[in-house]
């Protein structure tokens, strides 16, 4: 079990993250998405969220650790995205959406409709499960996310950071001082990842990789 603590921070931006990730590498500059953290809205769709998950936990698939995130259908989705605290990453695309195109094209006088933002990274905070808990998860003071996937395409840009972060924000919030994920693995029972809010902070790099879908 590893320990990482919830301390006070702010949300830095992608494009810095972006940056330090390409340090190492002499191509053309990368470019800084622009991303935005928020809750889940009752017309953000749940097909697009579910899509992302299959393929952010793909790998863990194909390793036969079989999470749920990565094979649950739309009406799973919904279901878990309603009982927890759900935040989504959205990318503003600077290109519109190829049906918006098609739309102004076909209205006389009407330009390119502005992009819809789009859904590449989630997280949920504090899910209420039909199944049971590590018993870490009970005790007080501890929080817990799951369903933690970013777009793979953008892994690596900081993106699964600033989900976390927030979360990490918003166990302050509540008062909890360690902040849990469960880990898949080819056992029945999967050992829980912490992050401990007394002794390290959480800037540090350690403890769970935040830009791949490993909490399921």
């Amino acid at each position: 079990m590893t320990k990482r603590s919830i301390s006070p921070s702010t949300v830095q931006p992608v494009a810095g993250q972006a940056a330090a990730h390409e340090a190492d590498k002499s191509a053309a500059p990368v470019a800084q998405p622009r991303v935005a953290i928020r809750r889940f809205l009752i017309d953000d769709s749940v097909t697009e969220i579910t899509g992302l998950l299959h393929r952010a936990y793909e790998p863990q698939m194909v390793m036969g650790l079989r999470p749920l995130a990565g094979r649950q259908d739309d009406k799973a989705t919904l279901d878990r995205v309603l009982n927890s605290e759900c935040y989504l990453a959205l990318l503003d695309d600077e290109a519109p959406a190829p049906d918006d195109t098609a739309d102004a094209a076909a209205t006389p006088g009407a330009g390119a409709a502005p992009a819809r933002p789009r859904i590449v990274g989630i997280i949920l905070l504090n899910e209420h499960e039909r199944v049971a808990f590590p018993d870490f998860f009970l005790r007080p003071g501890v929080s817990h996310f799951a369903m933690f996937g970013v777009e793979p395409g953008l892994q690596g840009l900081g993106i699964g950071r600033l989900l976390l972060e927030r979360c990490e924000e918003r166990a302050r919030e509540l008062g909890s001082t360690n902040l849990a994920s469960a880990w898949p693995s080819p056992t029945p029972t999967s050992a829980p990842t912490t992050r401990n809010a007394a002794t390290a902070s959480s800037s540090t790099g350690s403890g769970p990789t935040p830009t791949t879908g490993a909490a399921s």
